[in-house]
């Protein structure tokens, strides 16, 4: 969604006005927290000393307990890593699961941070930047099928691929036996496990208590929280300054369109994120299983995975396919794999599919018919997917992406749609400066230290 350089303006105010600390004191206060076991991803520096409610602490062990799964080696901090932002700790595109742990998933696992005030979906959200037209956005899940945190919960447990429950019933039978059974009886009462559908769903409203209440889940301990907050503004280099006006130029990167910085829901930081769904065109990973059948698309909010929005003919358009939810921008430094199908594979690479998706496509999308070079041209870029170079043939653009929805496809700056050969709307300093930007969105930023390195520092 477009913002001008004067709607920015506003923006960035009302964000530094918004950003604050106020996010430990609405902690729900019960009983003590505890610290994951041993065995399990440790919880870093940054997670705060809190108070979490019974349900929260049950929320917690579960979070870390590979007793529920399957194969009994998965726990929801195998994929969701605290270490990592809550985001899978490798540079696996989709994550593997199942009874044996040997089973590839479907999509690319997001961090579980800032997740804490995502609004339910609706095909007609009202756009958090106050102007934006709306459409379709919030839930959870990269297709917003589910509406609460408890519902999200129940997909990994239940999931085949993933943490490979036969039942909710399978799962109450393990906390059961679990050592802190005890603990969810305290929580949900003296009769918590007579009736098995109404203990796993009280199963997964603890684990959306814990990840509401652990302030681990949003810190908002970024650089970025800092300056905007106004108290360590000066920390702030001018590679990075610049990266935050490429960030929000409409003419040139245009993040904020989608991923917008400006005060969230009730007053809160940040989020660089309107929940918003768009589709922009992302290539097909042929290492995902299912994307071995050429017939197999996924079509985020269309499906298959989500039902309500399929299209009602083979050959009827709809303009919800192809659409998959914007993230929030916040710790993406991080990662190691990025879109829905995890086929990108760093942060540059991400932004310079940006930038050069319809300028060179050639770097993106597959080529039928041409004739493959045995030495690429010195001036054929190494970033992208495609790293030979054809002479003649067709590059099949939008190769994941079923030719009667391309009208869906997204045509704001940078995926603008202008001409192959033109000039992209970012050169490379403007994408150095625009990594170092995202950069200070990464928590546990330790004022004074020297945080920024190489062409960041500068």
């Amino acid at each position: 969604m477009r913002l001008s350089l004067s709607s920015f303006s506003s923006i960035l105010l009302l964000s530094l006005a918004a950003c604050g600390g106020s996010h430990d004191a609405a902690a729900p206060v019960a009983s003590g927290s505890d610290s994951a076991a041993a065995s399990s991803p440790s919880v870093p520096s940054i997670t705060k000393t809190v108070t979490l409610s019974l349900a929260a602490q049950v929320g917690q062990k579960m979070f870390f307990d590979k007793s529920l799964s399957g194969s009994g080696k998965m726990a929801c901090a195998t994929c969701h890593d605290p270490a990592f932002a809550y985001g899978p700790p490798n540079n696996l595109a989709v994550q593997l699961g199942g009874p044996k742990l040997d089973q590839m998933g479907n999509r690319a696992v997001p961090s579980l941070r800032y997740k804490d005030i995502t609004p339910p979906y609706a095909d007609l959200l009202d756009n958090p930047d106050g102007f934006s037209a709306p459409g379709p956005g919030g839930g959870f899940t990269a297709d917003g099928r589910v509406n609460t945190l408890a519902e999200q919960a129940k997909i990994p447990l239940l999931d085949p691929v993933e943490m490979a429950n036969t039942s909710g019933a399978d799962v109450v039978k393990k906390l059961q036996a679990a050592a802190y059974a005890d603990l969810f009886v305290q929580a949900f009462g003296k009769d918590a496990f007579a009736d098995s559908n109404a203990a796993f769903d009280n199963a997964t409203k603890a684990l959306q208590a814990f990840q509401m209440e652990d302030t681990s889940f949003h810190p908002y301990s970024s650089k970025f929280d800092l300056y905007a907050a106004n108290k360590i503004g000066g920390d702030m280099t001018a590679s990075e300054m610049r990266g935050l006006h490429i960030f929000s130029d409409p003419n040139v990167g245009n993040c904020s369109s989608c991923h917008y910085q400006g005060a969230g829901l009730n007053g809160s930081s940040a989020l660089f994120t309107d929940f918003s769904y768009e589709a922009i065109g992302v290539p097909r990973n042929t290492s995902i299983p299912l994307n071995q059948d050429p017939a197999y698309f996924d079509e985020g909010v269309c499906g298959p995975l989500r039902t309500d929005h399929k299209p009602k003919s083979a050959t009827e358009a709809n303009t919800f396919c192809g659409m998959f939810k914007t993230p929030t921008l916040r710790n993406i430094a991080t990662r190691n794999v990025f879109f829905h199908n995890g086929v990108i594979t760093s942060l540059e690479q991400a932004i310079r599919f940006y930038n050069t998706r319809d300028t060179m496509p050639e770097l993106w999308y597959p080529n039928v018919g041409g004739t493959p070079l045995k030495t690429n041209d010195a001036s054929f870029p190494t970033y992208g997917l495609i790293k030979t170079q054809y002479k003649g043939g067709t590059v099949q653009k939008y190769n994941d992406f079923p030719a009667l929805y391309a009208s869906n496809i997204d045509t704001q700056v940078p995926l603008d749609g202008r001409a192959v050969g033109s000039k992209p709307p970012m050169t490379d300093q403007n994408i150095s400066d625009l990594i170092c930007f995202l950069g200070t969105l990464t928590d546990g930023y330790k004022p004074g230290q020297a945080n920024s390195t190489g062409k960041c520092a500068e």
